[in-house]
């Protein structure tokens, strides 16, 4: 028998997490990029660092959504 995570596969329950992942990764290091780049912001630049690495996929799209100024 096959080991499984939430009724799933162990490769059918990857397959679906790495791309979550990537996606996660990729905003991160953009949402990184661009806070590094931008001369101000909302708040204080290293607030936005904690907000984006500890986030996960929620704190580089709420600092896109809230923490830019244009």
């Amino acid at each position: 028998m096959e080991p499984n995570i939430f009724g799933l596969a162990w490769t059918t329950f990857l397959l679906l997490l790495i791309p979550l992942v990537l996606l996660q990764l990729g905003l991160a290091i953009f949402a990184l990029v661009d806070l590094s780049k931008r001369e101000r912001v909302k708040g204080p630049k290293w607030v936005w660092v904690l907000v984006i690495l500890l986030g996960e996929l929620i704190g580089p799209i709420v600092y896109f959504l809230i923490g830019r100024e244009e």
